[in-house]
């Protein structure tokens, strides 16, 4: 069974940092591009960096260029997100996301992703 679970979403302060997790079961998470998603209260879901499979590749959105960075570990089949320096508008529902549709570069296009864990709640607030 293919499934994707987040965690480590929390309660920060502005200017905090937070490490979230997306561990795969049932597939090779070095097989697939993997992204972060994010979707604020009231807001559209947007994609937020994203990492290729094969070589490695990152694509980040500019809000989070120099703050967030996406890194895997194959041994663990987990993917990680590193928030440094966030701010109020970070907070929002975080979802890691495996897709199979390009090779050699990832999108931060929803479509592009077939598989979707449940999401990790982070909130950045005094």
């Amino acid at each position: 069974q293919v499934q994707l679970v987040e965690s480590g979403g929390d309660l920060v302060q502005p200017g905090g940092s937070l490490r979230l997790s997306c561990a795969a079961s049932g597939f090779t998470l070095d097989d697939y591009n993997i992204a972060w998603f994010r979707q604020a209260p009231g807001k559209e879901r947007e994609g937020v960096l994203c990492i290729s499979r094969y070589n490695g590749l990152r694509l980040y959105v500019d809000s989070v260029k120099g703050r967030f960075t996406i890194s895997r570990d194959n041994a663990e089949n987990t993917v990680y997100l590193q928030m440094n320096s966030l701010k109020p508008e970070d907070t929002a529902v975080y979802y890691c996301a495996a897709g199979r549709r390009h090779i050699g570069y990832c999108t931060n296009y929803s479509y592009d992703y077939d598989y979707w864990g449940q999401g990790t709640q982070v909130a950045v607030s005094s």
